[in-house]
C-alpha cells in the first residue's frame, strides 16, 4: 500500500497499523493478531484461503462488494499447523503479535512483527523432520570466486566453503545437493541459468537477494560480531565465503528478531575434502531415497539407519553424503565399529541407553532461542542424564575413537539437578498457566499454593488469631461480593473493638469491620492464581536462561552422543548382515571378494543373492567392459561396487567376504535413460550432458560407473561415442580412471587386446530352448549373444511378436553374412573398421613411398596395421 493510502482518513487505526506492518515485509503472508485469532486481509487472505481451505469473509458488509476487504483467520493457539502448511508450499509468514496486555492498553493495542517464518528458518519441533537437518544456504559469486554457507538454526550448525573463479557452478550444485537446503539466498552474480534450472527441480525455495546484502564490509562486521575468533579458522582467501556468511546472518537477524548467540561455532571445510558425489551420482546410487518413488525404503540410508537418536540420524545422513578421503580417520571409525561388532553385550546396552537420549541439539537450540517450554527442559535433563551411563560403557583406552568419545561424555550433573529440582516431572504444555515449578523449590510459590488450596484454613487461622488478640469470642470473618472479606462483631462486644478496625456496615445485631491486614489477605487470596502463574513463569525463565548458558557444552555432548549412536548403528548393521571390515588405504586397488548389493539383498531377503568379485587397479585392471543381456544384473553389480567403496570410506563395514579399498576422490555414474522435456533436452542430450560433466571433472583417482553409453542415437554413432569415451577413460595419458563400462555393443570387446588395462567381463546366462536363465555371476570374457528377444519375452511381449522378431533377426543375420552393395543412406554411416581403413588410405596418399628407407617403411607398415 502506498504511503498516501496508509494515511487515508478512511482507514481505521487498526487497519493503518496492519498496513504499516505489511509494508515492512511485503513478500510475506502477514499473520495479524486480533484477540484469539491471527487475521489476514486483502491478497494475503485470498492466498491463505486457497492454500489452507479457509472461508473468506469481510467486515465491510455495508459497502459495495467491490469495495469490501476480504479477510480470513486462524486460531492463534493452533497457528503452527497452518503456518507449517504454508511453509511447505514455499511461502514466508510474518507474525505480528500483540506486545501489550489488551486489558491494560489505552486505545489501540501495540503490535510488532516478532518473527518471520521461512522454509530455511524453522525451529518448531512439529515442522521439522527429526532425522534431517533444515538448512538455510547462501551463495555469492563474483570475479573473486564463489562462497557458499549453510546454517541450521534448529541445531546451531554453520558451515562455509568456497570455490575458485571459473567453473564453480558444478561443485556448488554438488554441495547444494549434499546439504539439501530448504531455502537459498542467491546473489545476482550466482544467478547462473544452469544453476537456476537445476534448482527448479529441487524443493529448495530460492530467495533472490540484492548485491547490497552481500557487501564485504557489512559481512565482515556481522561475522566478527557473531563468531569472533572463529574467523581465524577460515583460509586467507576467504572473501567470497564471508560475503555468503554475512548475507545469511543478516537474513537471520531480519527474520528471527531474537538472540542467536547459540550460533557460535563456525565450521570451514574444503569442498574437495570429502568424496565428491554430484547430484546425478546421488540420484542413481539411491543414497537417501529411491529413484522412482522418492522413498527412504529401498535406499542405502534405509539399510544403514539403525540409529536410536534424532542426532544420530542426522549425523548418519551427513556421513553418508560426505564420505572421507583420509584413511586415518576412516580406520579409526572402522576400528570402533569392529570393537562394537565383537562385543555384543556392550552394543546391546548402548542401543538400549541411546533410545532414551533425547534430541539434545534441537532442545538446546529452542532453549537458547527462547521458544522452549517446560517439557523441553525436562527432556533435556532426561537426555543428559543418560550420557554418564553411555560413557561408562565405552572403553577407556582402545579403540581410540571410542576412548576419546568417553572423555567427551562428561555430562552436566549440575544442570540436570537444577532442572529436576525446579520443574515437575510432567509439566503442562503452556508455560503461562502455572503448574510448572516443583514443590519445595521456591518458598513464595509454596506459600501461594497453600493459600490457593487451603483458603478456608487460612481464614480460620486468621479468625482464631483475632479472637485471641482482641478477646472477642463472637468475632467471625465472612465474605460477600460487595465488601469482600470482613470481620463481624456482635453488639455485646463492640466496646472491645480495636482502634485499627474500620467500620464498613451496621447490622441489627452488630457491626462489620475491615482491617489493613484483612484487606492484604483478601488481595493475596483473590490474586493468588495470577501471582503464582507470573512467579512460576519468572522462575521457569530463570532456569531456561541457566540452561541456555550451557549451550556450547550441550552441543558438544550432543555431537559425541551422535557419533556413538552412528558407530553402534554401523556395528548393528554389520553384525546382522554379515559385513566385513574393509582395508582402506591410498593404493589404486579395489579388491572385493564375494561382494553384495546392500539394498538389493535386503529387499529380496527371501532369495539368495549371488555375490561377485571385483579386481581393479590403476594398471592391468583399469577398466572393465561388462556385456550381457538386460535384467541379468550388470547395473546391480556396478552399483554395488560403488556403494561398497562409499560405505568403506564412510567408515562402515561392507557387504563382502573381504575388501581392500583404495580411496577414490569422486564417484561418477551414467546410468539409465531419462529426459528433461521441460528444459528442452532429449534422452540422448541428457546422457551426453552427464558424460561431458563426468569427463570434465573426473580424475585418475575417480571411480566411473558407465551404463549403456551411446544408446540414445543411431548404432554407429552410439558405438563410436561409446568407444571414444571408453578409450579416454582407460588411457592413463588422458584420464586413467577406474571404470566399469556396461554395454550392448559387443564390438567394443576387441579393446581388451588393444588397450592396456581393459578387461572383458559378462553376466553369465544359460539358454534352454526358448528359456533364458540369468546366473547373476560376473565371469571373464565377452557375452556370446545379447538375448534381447528372450528378455522381451520375459517382459511379456505377445508370443506372435516374439516369433516375428526371431524371423527378422535371422533375416538380418543372413544379410550380414552375404556381401551386398550399401545403400546411399548406409554409405553415410561409417563403421569402426571403415574408419581405420580411411586413415590408412589418407596416410598412403600423403606418403612418398620412394623416399622411405627400409627401416622407415617397416615402421610405417607397423603404424598402418595398428590403425586397422
Amino acid at each position: 500500500m502506498k504511503k498516501e493510502d496508509l494515511m487515508s482518513a478512511e482507514l481505521t487505526p487498526m487497519k493503518k497499523q496492519y498496513y504499516a506492518a505489511k509494508a515492512k515485509h511485503p513478500d510475506c503472508l502477514l499473520f495479524f493478531r486480533l484477540g484469539d485469532f491471527y487475521e489476514m486481509f486483502d491478497e494475503d487472505a485470498k492466498t491463505a484461503a486457497e492454500v489452507l481451505n479457509l472461508t473468506l469473509t469481510t467486515r465491510d458488509r455495508n459497502k459495495p462488494p467491490e469495495q469490501r476487504t476480504p479477510m480470513c483467520g486462524v486460531p492463534y493457539h493452533s497457528a503452527d499447523a497452518y503456518i507449517s502448511r504454508l511453509i511447505a508450499r514455499g511461502y514466508k509468514v510474518a507474525i505480528c503479535e500483540q506486545t501489550e496486555d489488551p486489558a491494560q492498553a489505552k486505545g489501540l493495542v501495540d503490535r510488532e512483527i516478532i518473527r518471520v517464518v521461512t522454509p530455511g528458518t524453522l525451529i518448531e519441533e512439529n515442522m521439522l523432520r527429526e532425522g534431517e537437518n533444515n538448512f538455510l544456504a547462501s551463495l555469492w559469486a563474483g570475479a573473486e570466486g564463489a562462497g557458499l554457507c549453510f546454517g541450521d538454526i534448529s541445531t546451531g550448525e554453520v558451515f562455509v566453503t568456497g570455490f575458485p573463479a571459473g567453473d564453480w557452478q558444478s561443485p556448488a550444485a554438488g554441495e547444494l545437493s549434499r546439504f539439501e537446503p530448504r531455502e537459498l539466498l542467491l546473489s545476482p552474480g550466482a544467478s547462473e541459468p544452469s544453476l537456476l534450472t537445476w534448482l527448479e527441480q529441487t524443493p529448495c525455495r530460492v530467495e533472490r537477494s540484492a548485491e547490497e546484502k552481500f557487501l564485504p564490509d557489512q559481512a565482515a562486521e556481522l561475522t566478527k560480531k557473531q563468531f569472533g575468533d572463529e574467523l581465524e579458522k577460515l583460509p586467507r582467501e576467504c572473501g567470497p565465503m564471508l560475503r555468503a556468511l554475512g548475507a545469511l546472518l543478516a537474513y537471520l537477524y531480519d527474520t528471527q528478531k531474537t538472540d542467536l548467540s547459540y550460533l557460535h561455532t563456525l565450521r570451514y571445510y574444503a569442498a574437495g575434502g570429502f568424496l565428491c558425489l554430484d547430484p546425478v551420482a546421488r540420484r542413481n546410487l539411491e543414497l537417501t531415497e529411491t529413484l522412482r518413488g522418492k522413498e527412504k525404503k529401498g535406499s542405502l540410508l534405509w539399510v544403514m539407519d539403525r540409529t536410536r537418536t534424532a542426532m544420530g540420524g542426522r549425523l548418519l545422513r551427513s556421513w553418508l553424503e560426505r564420505p572421507l578421503l583420509d584413511p586415518v580417520p576412516i580406520s579409526r571409525r572402522l576400528e570402533a565399529v569392529g570393537f562394537l561388532v565383537d562385543d555384543l553385550v556392550v552394543r546391546g546396552e548402548l542401543t538400549e541407553l541411546l533410545r532414551g537420549v533425547t534430541d539434545l541439539e534441537r532442545l538446546i537450540s529452542r532453549i537458547s532461542y527462547g521458544t522452549a517450554g517446560a517439557r523441553d527442559l525436562v527432556a533435556l535433563s532426561v537426555g543428559l542424564a543418560k550420557l554418564p551411563q553411555l560413557r561408562d560403557l565405552l572403553p577407556a583406552n582402545k579403540p581410540k575413537l571410542l576412548a576419546s568419545l568417553r572423555k567427551e561424555l562428561t555430562g552436566l550433573p549440575e544442570l540436570c539437578a537444577l532442572i529436576d529440582a525446579a520443574i515437575v516431572d510432567e509439566p503442562p504444555f503452556s508455560v503461562r498457566e502455572g503448574g510448572i515449578i516443583r514443590d519445595g523449590y521456591n518458598a513464595d510459590v509454596d506459600r501461594l499454593r497453600t493459600i490457593l488450596t487451603d483458603t478456608r484454613g487460612v481464614i480460620a487461622r486468621l479468625e482464631a488469631d483475632e479472637k485471641e488478640r482482641t478477646g472477642i469470642k463472637s468475632l467471625k470473618i465472612g465474605y460477600n461480593k460487595v465488601f469482600g472479606y470482613y470481620i463481624e462483631v456482635s453488639k455485646s462486644y463492640l466496646n472491645q473493638v480495636p482502634e485499627t478496625y474500620i467500620r464498613k456496615q451496621t447490622l441489627a445485631n452488630g457491626e462489620r469491620y475491615i482491617t489493613q491486614d484483612l484487606k492484604e489477605m483478601e488481595h493475596t487470596i483473590l490474586s493468588a492464581q495470577d501471582r503464582i502463574t507470573a512467579l512460576e513463569y519468572q522462575l521457569f525463565c530463570q532456569v531456561r536462561d541457566q540452561a541456555a548458558a550451557q549451550g556450547a557444552a550441550v552441543q558438544a555432548l550432543a555431537a559425541a552422543a551422535a557419533q556413538v549412536d552412528v558407530l553402534t548403528a554401523f556395528a548393528t548393521v554389520a553384525a546382522e548382515n554379515s559385513y566385513c571390515m574393509p582395508t582402506v588405504d591410498l593404493s589404486d586397488k579395489i579388491e572385493i571378494t564375494e561382494g553384495r548389493h546392500p539394498v538389493v539383498e535386503k529387499m529380496r531377503s527371501d532369495t539368495f543373492f549371488v555375490p561377485n568379485d571385483t579386481r581393479m587397479d590403476g594398471k592391468e585392471n583399469l577398466a572393465a567392459i561388462i556385456t550381457g543381456p538386460n535384467m541379468a544384473g550388470k547395473s546391480t553389480y556396478m552399483r554395488q561396487v560403488a556403494l561398497i567403496v562409499l560405505m568403506a570410506q564412510m567408515g562402515s563395514f561392507v557387504p563382502a567376504r573381504s575388501a581392500r579399498i583404495g580411496v577414490v576422490d569422486r564417484i561418477f555414474t551414467r546410468i539409465g535413460a531419462s529426459d528433461d522435456l521441460a528444459g528442452g533436452q532429449s534422452t540422448f542430450m541428457v546422457e551426453m550432458t552427464e558424460v561431458a560433466e563426468l569427463l570434465r571433472h573426473a580424475t585418475s583417482k575417480s571411480l566411473l560407473i558407465l551404463d549403456e553409453i551411446g544408446r540414445g542415437t543411431s548404432t554407429y554413432d552410439g558405438m563410436s561415442i561409446a568407444r571414444a569415451v571408453l578409450e579416454w577413460c582407460a588411457d592413463p595419458k588422458k584420464l586413467g580412471a577406474k571404470t566399469l563400462f556396461a554395454t550392448h555393443y559387443h564390438e567394443l570387446t576387441v579393446l581388451e587386446g588393444q588397450l592396456a588395462g581393459v578387461k572383458n567381463y559378462n553376466i553369465a546366462a544359460r539358454k534352454k530352448k526358448d528359456e533364458i536363465i540369468f546366473l547373476r555371476k560376473i565371469v571373464p570374457g565377452g557375452a556370446d549373444q545379447s538375448y534381447g528377444i528372450e528378455v522381451a519375452g520375459l517382459a511379456g511381449l505377445p508370443p506372435k511378436v516374439i516369433r516375428r522378431a526371431k524371423e527378422i533377426l535371422k533375416e538380418l543375420e543372413s544379410q550380414e553374412k552375404a556381401p551386398r552393395k550399401p545403400s546411399a543412406r548406409e554409405e553415410d554411416q561409417v563403421s569402426l573398421e571403415a574408419m581405420g581403413e580411411q586413415e590408412v588410405l589418407d596416410v598412403l596418399r600423403n606418403t612418398a613411398v620412394e623416399s622411405l628407407t627400409p627401416l622407415q617403411a617397416m615402421n610405417l607398415l607397423y603404424e598402418l596395421k595398428e590403425k586397422l
